[in-house]
Formats: structure tokens, sequence, C-alpha cells
């Protein structure tokens, strides 16, 4: 087992009407605020009035930047810290899901710097400081609101490309669940895969660690799979909203990573699918994940499998194992596929199969991929056939 250091200083107002609170902790970092969001469904939910009034009400000069799309493009980025540096803006809030939330911690990033905060993830450019960041979450999938990472498009060069760095970890996030009732069946459908996504990249492991963090794991991954449906055909049942909100922040502010080292595989394949094809990041994920299990599944890593389909679907453990793990990786297709109501293959949302090698390059690195099993390129490539 490693060794780990675990920190995670973010301030969570949790539950119904917690905005109150918003002027004061925006306070404690300035008086010049930069609200960002993406479209419009803050201010049809009536949620940016609300925002807006608590920033008023505080005496707090407000600037603003809209616009932001999912999968989050660098031009936003660029326009962001331009305001921050010309307006010299104190504290950003976030108002929405993953994209803004990810976005916007590289505005803050990129304002603490003279060169183009593209480099903080073409070049890996050192992040050694960030204006504060505070966000009010609307969609519960990435987790932003309580880790230090993003993913950022660039459509120039069709690179999506994620970084983690400390500096960037929200000060303060508000996660009021009444705020997803608006998240369709589609989105609330993707969010569940990009929460489940996260689990399963540190459950499928070789490390050696606490078993009480597998444990957790299970008990996410279940909570995800019972809620979600509820949440897409009630979409005001505040308990399944709750309990995906926090499911989706617990899944990946780094406690259920213990001393783990191991790469991810399904988040680095998928983006290569969202940066070319700009779809759904979580539908790529539904896609790709039970593929990934069908080729990774070996005498290696079969006791893994076994333990996933009995703790987490009720796979009957007497079965043998090939069979339990096979029988896992099928209930979750089903779930994605059947509950879930995904698309299951990249051939029906239009992706044929001419660009593969060159996304399987770049997943690797042109190398290979360390993760539970390692993956080369064409080991990739034979995944995403899989998919067609």
């Amino acid at each position: 087992m490693n060794n780990f250091v675990y920190e995670i200083p973010t301030k969570v107002y949790f539950g119904e009407n917690q905005l109150s609170h918003l002027g004061p902790e925006l306070s404690r970092f300035g008086k010049r605020v930069l609200l960002t969001y993406g479209g419009g469904s803050i201010k049809k939910s009536g949620l940016y009035d609300r925002v807006v009034a608590e920033i008023e009400a505080a005496g707090l000069t407000l600037f603003e930047l809209s616009g932001i799309a999912p999968n989050p493009h660098i031009g936003s980025v660029r326009e962001g810290a331009k305001i921050c540096k010309e307006e010299r803006v104190d504290v950003l809030l976030a108002v929405g899901g993953g994209s803004t939330l990810d976005a916007t911690k590289f505005m803050a990033a990129g304002a603490c710097v003279d060169f183009d905060p593209w480099r903080f993830l073409s070049e890996e450019a050192p992040i050694e400081r960030a204006l504060p960041i505070v966000t009010v979450l609307t969609h519960a999938a990435a987790g932003s609101e309580m880790d230090c990472g993003g993913v950022i498009s660039n459509p120039e060069t069709q690179d999506k490309i994620g970084r983690m760095a400390p500096p960037m970890l929200p000060k303060v996030s508000f996660l009021d669940p009444a705020n997803t009732y608006s998240v369709g069946a589609y989105q609330t459908a993707c969010g569940a895969v990009d929460m489940i996504s996260h689990i399963v990249e540190v459950y499928f492991n070789r490390d050696q660690d606490l078993q009480m963090l597998d444990g957790v794991m299970e008990s996410l991954m279940k909570t995800i799979i019972h809620y979600a449906p509820i949440a897409m055909d009630q979409p005001d049942h505040y308990e399944a909203r709750a309990n995906l909100m926090w499911a989706s922040s617990w899944a990946i502010n780094g406690f259920v990573n213990g001393g783990k080292r191991q790469a991810w595989s399904c988040h680095p394949m998928e983006h290569e699918l969202s940066a070319l094809y700009d779809i759904t990041h979580g539908l790529g994920l539904a896609i790709l994940t039970p593929r990934w299990m069908e080729y990774t599944l070996d005498e290696g890593t079969l006791s893994k499998f076994v333990q996933f389909g009995v703790n987490v679907f009720g796979v009957d453990a007497s079965l043998p194992p090939r069979d339990a793990a096979k029988r896992g990786i099928e209930l979750l297709s089903g779930f994605f596929f059947e509950t879930l109501g995904l698309k299951s293959r990249l051939g029906e949302i239009g992706i044929d199969d001419r660009h593969f090698a060159l996304m399987a390059k770049k997943a690797c690195g042109g190398v290979t991929l360390p993760g539970f099993k390692p993956l080369n390129q064409d080991d990739i490539e034979k995944i995403y056939r899989m998919c067609l």
C-alpha cells in the first residue's frame, strides 16, 4: 500500500436556500466578481437573478462572461483571463455544470500569468497561482466543484486535454440539488455515466489499498445506479438529485484514490472522441467503458471484475469466476443502454473508423497507456472498433 496525502479544503454549502451565504463568502476574497456561465438555462430557472441579487446586496462589482460551451473551448478561457486582468477581478463565480467550472478554473489561473493559458494544457506550464474560485453547481456529473482539475478543448488543434493543479481548487461550492431539477433526462443519464466512470477508473486498480475504499466506491456506484433512473423519471425528486449531487462530488474529490498511482484509461480514450466529434462526454464513456472492460478481462484482472459484479450488481458469487465477471459487465451495459437509454454504438451517432489510428496514438501518447491493463495504440484501436 502506498502512502498518500489527502487535503480538500473546499467549503461546501449543501442543500436548499443556501445562497444567502454567497455574498459574504465572495466578499472574503475581494469586491470585484467575474460571473461565468453557459447558455440561458440559469436565466430561465431564475438562478441568475438570485445570484445577481446576492452579489448586489453584498455591494460587490459584477462582471460577466456567458456562452461557455459543453466541452469548453480555450477561447472562453482566454476571454475570461483577459477580463480578469483588464477589470482587476478579485474572485471568479462559476454558475453551471462541469464545463463552466472547468473553464473558470483555467481563467483563474490564466489571470495570473502573462502567457497564453493553452500552454497550461499543451506544454504543462506551471500552475502556481489562481484567483479564488466559488461555484454554484447546476449539473451533477463532473465533480469539478470539489476537485482541482479541468478539461479544455482546442478546436483549432482538435485536442482535448485535462490538467489538475491545487491552486485551481474551488474555495467555496454551493450544492443545492434543486438547482439540478431542470437537467433533462439525457443529460442526467450522461452525468450518471460520468460519475460511474470516475469511480471505475480508480476501482479497477492493481495497487493493494485500503479495503474500505473499495467499499465506499461500491456504495457510490450502487447509489448512482439506484437514483439516476428516479431523477430521469421525476426531475424534481429531491432525494434522488441530492444523492446524485453528493455522489458526483465524492467520486472524484480524491478521497477514494487512497495511495493508488495508476493512470486512467477510458477518459483519455473518450477525450479523443469528444475532441474530434464534440459528442457528450458521458455518452462517449458509456459506449467505451463496457468494451474496455471486455478487452481487459483476463486471468490477471479477473478477480476485480468478479468483485465488481458481486458487490455492485449482486451477481451470484457461486458462479464460475469468468461467468460472474462477464455477468457484471453485461449488467453495467444494460444499465447504460437499456435503463438509461443511451446509444450503445459509435455508428449510431455517426462515427466511423477513419480517425481511429490517430485517436489511439494521441490517447496513449504514442507509447502506452499505463492503466489497469496497459494499452498500446493497437489495443486502443481495437477497443474503438469494438464500439462500432
